[in-house]
């Protein structure tokens, strides 16, 4: 159907047609008195415009059915059976294959476009006998409709290399097929994106993904970011989202007081700096190297491994994992610097929802350390990407309910409030790596797990402490980790720097006591879940509707896209007396906000649902007395969802207590002059303890990713110090 067709893929079919036409003109009309070789030009840039022409016709049909696929299943994914989604999976393969097979032909269409302007300009600037040549057109005894010709062939294969370059692979309209049903875009990005990534696993050696049918955790990821994508079925593109982003951090998000929070004690920040270095040692790839040593990052790495040592390679200890020559366990002890016999045990190499990790036995602090490593493979990847959450059994929370060492109130509340949740890749990947280091019970030597060997009575380690450490992802394995491990050794701390929020609420109160969670700046990482970014999305249209040069017509497209709904939910929406929700929506807001501490209810003014409060200016505020409003129904589902709606995610905070450091604001002036660098390393850090509510919501600012390097917290932490006039301490020197 005509309707279907995109205007670009009529414009370029018919452009590419005339080309073939052309050429066909050309080559008939000289071939008899020229060689082969001579029109070879002609041949192939004619050639390829026909095999772009049935490769678009191909690519159409696979698009057809691939749309249709969608549009005929189920609506819900949960829904499919094994016949449907391998049919579905099989019809994106396809079309997918197709798309790639037509960037490919693309190429070939801008390089057989250079090659005939080269070919055209080397004979036009031969002196000799062009008619020689028997290059159409150009040779002075040609006719003039042949040169008219050739001109009108060389126009129009360059306009087709350039168009093609804007254009894209899609042959037909995807919202031809799918209009407004959220559902359907849904899917149609759930397969989009599972395809994907099974392809850049492929890509990195990993090609056991790209043959699995069955629904794994590749799909669970995809299945996410489907649902995140979702706000295509209003029309929204993605450029105009990234628009409301931009618009985030214009207005200064990232501006948020600290005065009435406490300083933290300096202690803390202390013994937290000094155990940093175990944390980010775990990560024993390139990427340490590549983010400290852009340059020289393979010699870096290489000298870290210890390649060049490979004499000491028997008395490096053997890892789960490692290369031939141990390098994995060299570059851990290299960083930390200290001798192989402190590594007791360990993992690099990972399989779905494993975490690599390292134990170390320091014997004059008395204490053994476990470092878990943050994100550095795809494997680690596919665990941040299982973000929905799961349910925590009362295996998982047992250092909470039966350890005699949580207060009763504490133990109380955590009983009386299951089920409780997490984060769903960092639970799986926790309890492995609790069967890895202590898969049994038991309290004497060499009878239970590999901890309870070093820490039991009459064992090596006897009455040894427990620190267990990580950064990023490998922070929130260690918290579910030490949640686990408290019962049974009760002197244990976790330090987590930059984790991901992976409990809730009860949760992550209630192991304050042995879990120090140290957050840098705007570091995203904190506050990444589904949640934050679903309010991320909402805060977008805020911004948006704040600022006055923005396109109404957008603003009503993106406030559509945000109601997650299909038609018939809108219609229930629709149907509510929006005057009197709004009334009490404002009530409850003011009631909710008493049980927050005064700086936590400044800030969830910057949120979306204070949208409803007087101080948010409406651009639209004559038309939300209309019930199609979208703007208004926006307001009504963000309000409700924030209220505690069962239908949404449940949220995940930071584990324990929380550490937030921040940069303070210095006068600039005098720093006008001095390069990044310099004024970086004269900045001055305080550190405070903040509310977990505080940093829910993600800070759209330009270090956000800069700010969760490793080394920029541990600098962080450093110049907290310097400032208390403290000493940073060495792990030789803890006690």
């Amino acid at each position: 159907m005509l309707e279907s067709l995109r205007l670009t893929s009529i414009v370029l079919g018919v452009l590419n047609l005339v080309v073939v036409v052309l050429g066909g003109i050309l080559v008939a009309s000289t071939y008899p008195g020229c060689d082969r070789h001579k029109i070879l030009p002609i041949v192939a840039v004619s050639m390829l415009a026909a095999v772009k022409i049935g490769t678009m016709i191909k690519l159409g049909i696979a698009q057809e059915a691939t749309a249709k696929t969608i549009t005929d299943s189920p609506s819900e994914a949960d829904d499919l059976d094994a016949v449907i989604r391998h049919d579905r999976r099989v019809k994106y393969k396809t079309w997918l294959g197709w798309s790639r097979f037509a960037m490919v032909v693309t190429m070939l269409q801008i390089l057989g476009a250079f090659y005939l302007m080269f070919n055209v300009a080397r004979y036009v600037s031969q002196d000799a006998n062009v008619s020689s040549q028997c290059f159409v057109g150009l040779a002075a005894s040609s006719s003039a409709w042949k040169r008219k010709v050739m001109l009108l062939f060389m126009i129009t294969a360059c306009c087709i290399a350039i168009m093609q370059c804007f254009a894209g692979s899609d042959i037909l309209k995807w919202r031809f097929f799918y209009a407004t049903q959220d559902d359907a875009w849904k899917a149609h990005y759930q397969e989009v994106f599972d395809y994907g990534i099974r392809e850049a696993l492929c890509c990195l050696g990993r090609v056991e993904y790209l043959t699995v049918l069955e629904d794994d955790e590749v799909y669970s990821v995809a299945k996410l970011l489907g649902d995140l994508v979702a706000y295509r079925a209003s029309g929204t593109g993605h450029l105009e989202l990234l628009t409301g982003l931009a618009l985030l951090q214009k207005h200064g998000q990232s501006r948020k007081s600290h005065e009435c929070f406490v300083e933290a004690p300096v202690e803390h920040v202390q013994v937290a700096a000094a155990f940093h270095k175990f944390a980010e040692a775990a990560y024993t790839g390139p990427l340490l190297d590549f983010g400290r040593n852009p340059f020289v990052f393979p010699c870096a790495w290489l000298y870290r491994q210890g390649i060049l040592t490979p004499w000491n390679r028997n008395r490096r200890p053997a890892l789960d994992g490692d290369n031939w020559w141990r390098g994995h366990a060299a570059a851990f002890l290299k960083f930390v610097n200290l001798p192989p016999e402190v590594l007791r045990r360990g993992r690099v190499c990972q399989k779905k929802c494993e975490a690599a990790y390292f134990v170390v036995v320091l014997h004059h602090l008395r204490s053994i350390v476990i470092a878990v490593r943050g994100t550095e493979t795809p494997e680690d990847l596919i665990i941040d990407g299982l973000g929905r959450e799961s349910p925590l059994s009362v295996m998982d929370l047992d250092g909470l309910i039966n350890s005699s060492y949580i207060d009763p109130s504490v133990k109380q509340r955590v009983e009386s409030s299951f089920p409780h949740y997490g984060h769903s890749g960092i639970v799986e990947a926790a309890r492995d790596l609790y069967t890895q280091i202590e898969g049994f019970s038991g309290g004497e030597c060499r009878s239970g797990g590999f901890l309870s060997s070093l820490l039991g009575t009459g064992c090596e380690c006897e009455g040894y402490s427990i620190r267990i450490v990580g950064h990023s992802l490998g922070g929130a394995i260690a918290a579910l980790l030490g949640i686990r491990l408290y019962q049974q050794f009760p002197n244990l701390h976790v330090y987590s720097y930059g984790p991901l929020p992976c409990v809730d609420s009860v949760v992550a109160d209630a192991c304050s006591d042995f879990v120090t969670s140290i957050i840098h700046n705007n570091e995203f990482s904190t506050r990444l879940s589904v949640g934050s970014i679903l309010r991320l999305r909402a805060a977008a249209i805020t911004a948006l509707s704040e600022n006055t040069k923005t396109d109404m017509a957008l603003i009503f497209r993106l406030a559509r896209q945000f109601l997650y709904a299909s038609n018939s939910h809108r219609t229930k929406i629709e149907a509510k007396d929006t005057a009197k929700y709004s009334s009490g929506t404002s009530t409850e807001i003011k009631d909710q906000g008493q049980e927050f501490s005064l700086c936590h209810e400044t800030d969830r003014r910057q949120n979306l649902v204070d949208i409803a409060d007087d101080d948010f200016i409406n651009p639209f505020a004559a038309d939300l007395n209309q019930s199609d409003d979208p703007i208004s129904q926006f307001m009504e589902t963000a309000s409700r969802s924030e209220n505690g709606s069962s239908s949404g995610p449940v949220e995940m905070f930071l584990p324990g207590l929380l550490i937030h450091i921040v940069p303070q604001q210095q006068n600039l002036n005098n720093l006008l002059w001095n390069s990044w660098r310099v004024q970086e390393n004269m900045r001055k850090y305080k550190a405070f303890l903040v509310n977990r509510e505080y940093l829910k919501d993600i800070v759209v600012s330009p270090n956000m990713f800069f700010d969760h390097l490793p080394w920029r917290c541990n600098n962080a932490m450093k110049k907290v110090l310097e400032a208390e006039n403290v000493a940073a301490l060495d792990v030789s020197h803890i006690v």
